[in-house]
């Protein structure tokens, strides 16, 4: 019986053995899923963080540009208001007259237009640009020879 006894107790211990090695191999089973699944988080917390950064990072640069693109629509519509204005003064027949007559020296109806230069001390020295100025004091007298 002993050998009965011996050969049982030694099939007990080797399945004991086996039963152990299965458990050991299971345990490194899930031991190495959960280092993968470990694994694979990290890098999903990694992208996630990568594109937060991005887009908060797109949304600064977004904003300021928005920001520059205000300012530059509130200075055109100002420059269009003020080129509205202008349009409106220079369309007046008045204002055309006005601006003949002072800047371009024209003459109206029943007027011709007679430019004195008077002597400045710049011509007695011989400078060609005084020759060549004329006098803001210009005048005009009224006959019918010259019009607009």
């Amino acid at each position: 019986m002993s050998d009965v006894e011996n050969n049982t107790e030694q099939e007990a211990v080797q399945e004991e053995k086996q039963a152990v090695i299965k458990h050991k191999k299971a345990t490194r089973k899930k031991k190495f899923y959960y280092s993968f699944l470990t694994l694979v988080l990290l890098l999903c917390i990694v992208q996630i963080g990568f594109g937060t950064v991005l887009n908060i990072s797109k949304t600064i640069s977004n904003t300021s540009k928005i920001k520059t693109m205000e300012h530059i629509l509130d200075n055109a519509e100002a420059y269009n208001g003020h080129l509205k204005n202008e349009i409106k003064l220079f369309s007046k027949d008045k204002t055309l007259e006005g601006i003949a007559r002072n800047n371009l020296k024209m003459a109206g109806e029943d007027e011709v237009l007679v430019i004195i230069n008077e002597a400045n001390d710049e011509s007695n020295t011989g400078s060609k640009d005084a020759k060549n100025k004329t006098n803001p004091n210009d005048t005009k007298v009224s006959t019918s020879e010259t019009k607009i």
